[in-house]
């Protein structure tokens, strides 16, 4: 379901015929509008998700583990940044064909498909949102409970009783949120807002990870891959501190 939504919006936005010019210079020369900072963030943070870069080592240790499996693990990242690239331009492309500023909630979103369902959009976007809610309710508090079991020594094993408790805990946390009466777009913001100020640590202790020979040994990062790392980390730093002083100026 999820990956139909996906092509819903891709072929939503070539309906609606974007000028192409605009999106590559968009691409290669980013700008920044005003008071858009928390909304940059939380568009890093909803593609790069974080908790994902646990959740993905956890299970790739389980599915390849020799060092042959190397190549096939490299090719499933390659594939699943590109795809998951392409459906979060699409939703943007749709999204900028809405002629409001004022979205709320799932209605306002729905606009955005219009020109590929018409007045269906609605049930269409309503079909999506739950799949991707189910799915990011099993993958949210599953990744949560990998680190904590990483974190605490705990065995990794999803029938264990600790691994399991971990798992419903922050379930239950997200059903109290989302059962609180607060605008879901804004919890959505929030979250990943939240996601992209993390996502620098994270990929702060990745990076000092990934050039440890004593773990990595001959796959250890190149200098051409240590470049590329910190680049990509300072602007994330970057935009995260601008997000946080954005916040701070909102009080």
């Amino acid at each position: 379901l999820v990956i139909l939504m996906s092509i819903a919006f891709l072929i939503t936005a070539i309906l609606t015929k974007p000028d192409l010019s605009e999106i590559f210079k968009g691409i290669f020369i980013p700008k920044f509008p005003n008071d858009s900072i928390l909304t940059i963030i939380g568009l890093i943070g909803t593609t790069v998700v974080p908790y994902n870069l646990f959740l993905h080592a956890a299970l790739v240790k389980e599915k390849w583990q020799k060092e042959s499996d190397l190549k096939y693990a490299r090719k499933d990242t390659i594939v699943a940044v590109i795809l998951g690239g392409i459906v979060s331009m699409s939703i943007i492309v749709s999204a900028a064909a809405i002629q409001t500023q004022d979205i709320n909630n799932a209605s306002d979103l729905a606009m955005s498909l219009e020109p590929l369902f018409g007045s269906f959009s609605k049930y269409v976007l309503a079909v999506g949102l739950f799949a991707a809610g189910i799915t990011s309710a099993i993958t949210a508090p599953l990744a949560a409970a990998y680190v904590a079991s990483g974190c605490l020594g705990w065995s990794s094993n999803m029938k264990t009783k600790r691994f399991r408790a971990v798992w419903m805990f922050i379930l239950f946390a997200g059903v109290i949120s989302s059962s609180s009466g607060i605008k879901s777009i804004e919890i959505i913001k929030f979250a990943q807002v939240a996601n992209g100020i993390l996502l620098p640590v994270i990929a702060g202790f990745l990076i000092w990870i990934m050039n440890k020979s004593s773990i990595l040994g001959k796959y250890r990062n190149s200098l051409r891959q240590n470049i590329f790392g910190i680049v990509i980390l300072a602007i994330t730093i970057f935009l995260g501190l601008k997000s946080v002083l954005k916040v701070f100026n909102l009080l």
